[in-house]
């Protein structure tokens, strides 16, 4: 359950920095990065859908139409329609870690049906995998985090 309880944290620093984001155009790409506001928090919230599909096969994802503009690989340049709106993404990030963890209550020890190796690391149970998925958060919570002083600059 710690590492639960570690997810809900990263969850928290997120929030905490797109609440500093408030009016800032999440559009907006600055220099030196690949993507914008927009784009990093749907990435966080699709990753943790994603990773939590591989831990729990029979869950059932939230919001599977924007993995197509999340996923690891998309960008926002040509976006069209049905891009969700900064507030539906808010809404998103905050419920989904409750209802995450409620889902992989006693599912953290089992094995993978599908090991993941990432960079040579190598993660073959719900443990491993949800503790990279809060490491995941961090770095992208880190990118919010420079878009914070670069919105206020």
């Amino acid at each position: 359950m710690a590492t639960i309880e570690q997810m809900k944290f990263a969850r928290g620093y997120t929030l905490g920095q797109l609440s500093q984001l408030e009016g800032a155009d999440w559009d907006k790409l600055h220099p030196g990065f690949s993507n914008n506001i927009r784009w990093n928090a749907g990435h966080i919230f699709v990753s943790l859908e994603n990773f939590t599909k591989m831990i729990a096969p029979d869950y059932e994802s939230a919001h599977p139409e924007w993995n197509g503009l999340f996923n690891t690989g998309t960008s926002p340049d040509g976006w069209g329609e049905g891009v969700p709106s900064n507030e539906e993404i808010l809404s998103a990030l905050k419920e989904q870690t409750d209802r995450i963890a409620g889902v992989l209550e006693g599912q953290l020890d089992g094995q993978l049906g599908r090991p993941l190796e990432i960079a040579g690391h190598h993660m073959d149970t719900g443990e491993k995998l949800l503790q990279f998925t809060v490491w995941h958060e961090g770095v992208h919570g880190g990118i919010l985090n420079a878009m914070v002083h670069l919105a206020k600059s």
